[in-house]
């Protein structure tokens, strides 16, 4: 995909949706995100007006529930990994993520941001211009996830393979095919014993409540046409079956309603768990 020294859509979206969580949602937040906003640089208030102006749209409220929900499932996962002493967290596609600039992170983590060239150029300047310094922990690994495996990049800026790692990877498998996918599973599947993953992806149709099909049905002819069309959809068993075919073992899989705590979905605001994606939990057999 070409980029043209911005960010991907899909990367602007995702932190215009934890951005606006904090701004058009109710109290409590499902995630704080307190920097999205400004990482998303000049083009913040264009982004996040149209959620101020059409918050209650389903497409728009259930952005946001996805793309909160799944940033706190992450982030509650990677936090007891650290306590476990994983010391390494890879986020692939990185996007405009902030866990390593936010205060709360643990600081003996050291951060690898995979993502394209052009998407880490637009970060490293926002970065700059809000005056929010790049941590000594924080490590930038250029990659075209259209080139190959990242591992031999990552191991070049410093991942150590043979100690455990917590890997994210969100936001990304819906645009990749089966193949792709299973060979970046292979790549995360050889790594050291007690490594962990998040991963989410979008349900089949026949899984999909309601408001998920009505999102799909709105979301997916729009991406197709910005040049990002959605190529896999993964259940419960499909992907369970592939992490099992490249060395590892689910955890957990948990739609939105149960990614989070109950309490959350007591809300006052249009934001509704729906049955449109799956995270998967997952570990790197001993």
């Amino acid at each position: 995909m070409k980029l043209d020294g911005e960010p991907s859509r899909t990367a602007l979206m995702a932190a215009a949706a934890r951005a606006a969580h904090l701004i058009v949602d109710d109290s409590p937040p499902i995630f704080a995100d307190t920097l999205a906003y400004a990482l998303l640089g000049d083009r913040a208030e264009e982004l996040v007006n149209y959620h101020r102006a059409h918050g209650t749209h389903p497409v728009l409220s259930g952005a946001r529930a996805a793309a909160v929900v799944r940033s706190r499932y992450t982030e509650d996962r990677l936090a007891a990994a650290a306590r476990r002493g994983i010391g390494q967290y890879v986020i692939l596609g990185a996007g405009l993520d902030s866990y390593a600039y936010r205060p709360g992170r643990a600081p003996q983590v050291r951060v690898f941001e995979v993502d394209h060239p052009d998407t880490q150029k637009w970060k490293r300047q926002v970065l700059g211009e809000e005056g929010l310094a790049i941590p000594d922990t924080v490590t930038f690994v250029p990659f075209d996830f259209e080139a190959g495996s990242p591992l031999d990049r990552l191991v070049h800026h410093g991942f150590d393979p043979a100690r455990p790692a917590f890997v994210s990877w969100l936001g990304v498998t819906m645009y990749l095919s089966r193949e792709a996918i299973g060979h970046t599973l292979a790549v995360i599947g050889g790594l050291a014993p007690g490594t962990e993953l998040v991963a989410d992806s979008m349900l089949p149709e026949e899984l999909r409540d309601e408001a998920g099909q009505v999102y799909v049905q709105a979301v997916m002819p729009v991406s197709a046409e910005g040049g990002e069309p959605w190529l896999t959809f993964l259940g419960p068993e499909d992907m369970s079956s592939l992490l099992a075919e490249h060395g590892l073992e689910v955890v957990e899989h948990a739609r939105q309603r149960e990614a989070v705590d109950a309490p959350l979905w007591t809300r006052t605001d249009a934001l509704r768990p729906s049955a449109l994606s799956l995270l998967t939990h997952a570990r790197v057999h001993p």
